[in-house]
């Protein structure tokens, strides 16, 4: 009655597409920052803009994910009393009496 836990894996393919993705777009955006005419100091700023907001939105993925996994666990901790209540349950118990198949 108990299912075996699998976890999800990403392909190597997706894997690599991530990687690469984020890559080019910090590429562009820092190529687009140096090619900005404007102060040192303006580029400067949107440089350390972009950190921020990438440095943050790693953040907020790992939040993300570690929430999904406390809930799983607690999923899979309620299933498993589930599943306990279930194999003890006799259908066949008398109210107020022994269990079926026991003398009194």
């Amino acid at each position: 009655m108990s299912e075996t836990a699998v976890k999800q894996q990403n392909t190597a393919a997706f894997y690599g597409q991530a990687v690469a993705s984020f890559g080019v777009a910090m590429a562009a955006t820092a190529i687009g920052i140096y090619q900005l005419e404007a102060d040192p100091w303006v580029r400067a700023f949107l440089a350390i803009a972009v950190l921020y907001l990438v440095t943050s939105a790693f953040t907020l993925a790992k939040i993300i994910r570690d929430r999904q996994e406390v809930g799983q666990i607690v999923s899979r901790v309620d299933q498993a009393r589930l599943d306990k209540i279930l194999v003890e349950h006799d259908p066949f118990q008398k109210p107020g009496g022994a269990p079926a198949g026991q003398r009194p």
